[in-house]
Formats: C-alpha cells, structure tokens, sequence
C-alpha cells in the first residue's frame, strides 16, 4: 500500500520467493503468468507454477490449475507437468 503498482518488480519478488520453496509466491506466480502481469501471458507456466504451489500446499492452486487447464491442448498440458517435474529437480532455480 502507498506505492505504485509495479508487476516486474512483483515478478522479480515472487521469483525470489518461490525458488525459496514458497508456495503462496508460487502461486501469486502462476496469477500473474495466468494474467500476463509482469509477464508475457503464457498458461503452460501458469499452469506449472500452480501445479508446483498445489503440491507445496497453496490453498486453490488445484483449482487455479485447473481453471488453466481448461485453455491447455494436451501437448501443452504434458509440457506444463514436465516443466513443473524439472523445476522441482532444480529445487525451483531458474523455471
């Protein structure tokens, strides 16, 4: 609050959190690729950052998830759960 809205700098933070293992900024990343805020829209990592915070416990990314699927072919459903399976690999470093 009292600071302008800036979604890079977000981008930026959330980032840093989720690669510490934080499911609520995986989440808010996976809003924010869902939504092209930051970012460039883009539903397969969307859906593989809520894919991510669901499995670390995030309260409706199962649902966020699935609401990304929904816009997903299956090759970009399969992409999304092989990314998600490698930056978990990675310990969330660099997805």
């Amino acid at each position: 609050e009292g600071v302008p809205q800036d979604y890079k700098a977000a981008v930026k933070w959330f980032t840093f959190a989720a690669e510490q293992g934080d499911a609520d900024a995986q989440h808010n990343l996976g809003a924010m690729y869902a939504n092209g805020e930051g970012v460039i829209q883009d539903n397969v990592y969307a859906h593989m950052w809520f894919n991510i915070a669901g499995s670390n416990g995030s309260e409706g990314a199962a649902a966020a998830g699935a609401t990304v699927a929904n816009r997903l072919t299956k090759a970009d459903l399969t992409r999304a759960q092989d990314l998600a399976r490698n930056c978990v690999r990675k310990e969330y470093k660099g997805c």
